[in-house]
């Protein structure tokens, strides 16, 4: 599974009003890894940033005025998060202005059915994802990075990489760490079908005899810096910790 977490800094508030994307910051995830793959650009807006937007990220016309354009980097854009599924805070407010943005360059620069960006790949909005999580909380990012024990304190104004980095932090720690336990089907060919896929919502039956390997000493310890990152995150209420304390 590969999801690309994404934030954008903007000229203003509304894109109705003409206002534009001037920075895009990506990091992927693979199976729920960062890979250290990023997608980092910063763009010339052809228009004046609101004062309020920039006391927000520090981003002025003077820096942007000889970065490239949206058209002349759409085609990387789109190249890094074609059919991955986006990881985004307040995600209407960012496909929003990436929409305005493919919709204003011509057929030259971008074919019609790459106008939207759902069409290109899905989107997650990590936002309704904390209301419904936690009703009646503030689901801000900071709040969140302050509920998870995500550490935001590098962060003195509003960066689009910056955000997309303490964003997929906060999010694997808000969806419960390890996305899924697979067992290869080469472990043990011809007996196992396939193993259990929890993303995927599915068991598949196996047949035979299940051949039991156990862990060696670097396997061991890797699981045990995993459960330790789980105890941390989860202030202290790992369930494998709580029951080999209880043994």
């Amino acid at each position: 599974m590969r999801q690309i977490v994404l934030d954008t800094e903007t000229t203003g508030l509304e894109p109705q009003e003409g206002h534009r994307i001037i920075e895009i910051g990506c990091v992927e995830l693979v199976n729920r890894k960062l890979t250290g793959n990023r997608f980092h650009v910063y763009i010339n807006p052809e228009r004046n940033i609101d004062q309020g937007a920039v006391d927000v990220h520090g981003l002025d016309n003077t820096f942007l005025k000889d970065k490239p354009l949206f058209g002349q980097i759409v085609h990387d854009f789109i190249s890094f998060v074609e059919n991955a599924e986006l990881i985004i805070h307040n995600a209407p407010f960012d496909v929003g202005f990436i929409n305005a943005e493919l919709k204003r360059l011509d057929e030259t620069k971008l074919p019609t059915d790459k106008r939207i960006i759902t069409d290109i790949c899905g989107v997650l909005d990590t936002l309704a994802m904390a209301k419904k999580k936690h009703p009646g909380q503030r689901n801000g990012l900071d709040a969140l990075c302050k509920r998870y024990n995500v550490n935001n304190s590098h962060r003195e104004l509003h960066g689009a990489l910056l955000d997309a980095e303490i964003l997929a932090e906060v999010y694997l720690a808000m969806t419960g760490g390890q996305a899924e336990l697979l067992l290869e089907p080469e472990m043990n060919a011809g007996t196992l079908h396939q193993g259990i896929s929890t993303g995927q919502n599915s068991i598949r039956k196996r047949t035979g005899k299940l051949t039991v390997i156990h862990c060696n000493e670097n396997e061991q310890a890797a699981h045990e810096t995993r459960l330790a990152a789980i105890d941390k995150s989860s202030g202290g209420r790992c369930v494998w910790r709580l029951n080999d304390a209880s043994h």
